[in-house]
């Protein structure tokens, strides 16, 4: 999933609760993305930043028997959980491996589910996974739209600095991402990455903040990295203080909509 070392040891810590929470965020995503990316019978695919195959395992089914699918992910944890997942799909080959340097080239498809924006240099990053595409092949890319996923992050923030008795973080550093998700820069962007007949579409999702789900979209995702220096005690306290401050602000879903941009490599 990440390309970043914080964030590989976060997703390698959240793996089981990763894979849990795929029923209700990572795999209605992966599916919306396929929608775009038309993984096709015979096709070979890289499927970058995979986690534990809400994207790589439907595109193995699609391609069937005579295609390839090589899904990297540098997170271990994720890894192995997909490689037990993998195991009937002679056509799926799971990685260790950093996508940004990934050898192989002459893909039909590459696709990024929600990783792109881990990578050290995004811009670099996606530009060499285009390069890993023959021409006319396709490329498709999927972030998170202005706004997703955001107010989970700020009630996490906040608990975490009640409960350490440490000040509310910095906003974080501003990110490329930042000026690209909403649909029109993403697809100029793209453009500027050397894709042509871009389209991007917006994947509406609401995710239902149940307490049980609110958690699990911490310790199932990159959120988790938040919490990892802190004792189990800690970590519950944190948990208390996150939900009564959603149940506080009233919060009971979350916007958890994506961008898909998909472009051909001329």
């Amino acid at each position: 999933m990440s390309e970043n070392n914080g964030s590989t040891r976060a997703f390698d810590t959240a793996a089981a609760d990763f894979d849990r929470l795929g029923e209700y965020l990572w795999r209605p995503i992966a599916a919306a993305t396929l929608a775009r990316t038309a993984p096709a019978a015979g096709e070979r695919v890289l499927d970058a930043c995979c986690g534990t195959g809400a994207s790589a395992l439907p595109t193995a089914e699609a391609i069937g028997a005579a295609g390839r699918v090589d899904a990297v992910d540098l997170s271990e944890g994720l890894i192995e959980i997909l490689r037990q997942r993998a195991a009937g799909y002679s056509q799926l080959y799971p990685h260790i491996g950093d996508v940004t340097a990934w050898p192989d080239g002459g893909y039909d498809l590459v696709q990024v589910v929600l990783g792109i924006f881990f990578f050290p240099d995004m811009t670099a990053g996606t530009e060499y996974l285009i390069s890993r595409v023959r021409p006319g092949g396709r490329a498709g890319f999927t972030i998170w739209r202005r706004g997703a996923v955001e107010t989970a992050g700020k009630h996490l923030a906040t608990a975490v600095a009640a409960v350490t008795g440490t000040p509310p973080p910095s906003p974080r550093p501003a990110h490329p991402v930042d000026e690209l998700n909403q649909p029109e820069p993403f697809g100029t962007w793209l453009g500027e990455r050397g894709l042509t007949d871009i389209t991007v579409a917006e994947h509406e999702l609401r995710l239902s903040m149940t307490p049980e789900i609110a958690w699990l979209l911490i310790t199932g995702s990159g959120f988790a990295g938040a919490f990892t220096e802190l004792d189990a005690a800690q970590t519950a306290a944190v948990r208390d203080a996150y939900l009564t401050s959603l149940d506080n602000a009233g919060i009971r879903d979350l916007d958890a909509t994506t961008l898909i941009g998909v472009g051909r490599r001329p």
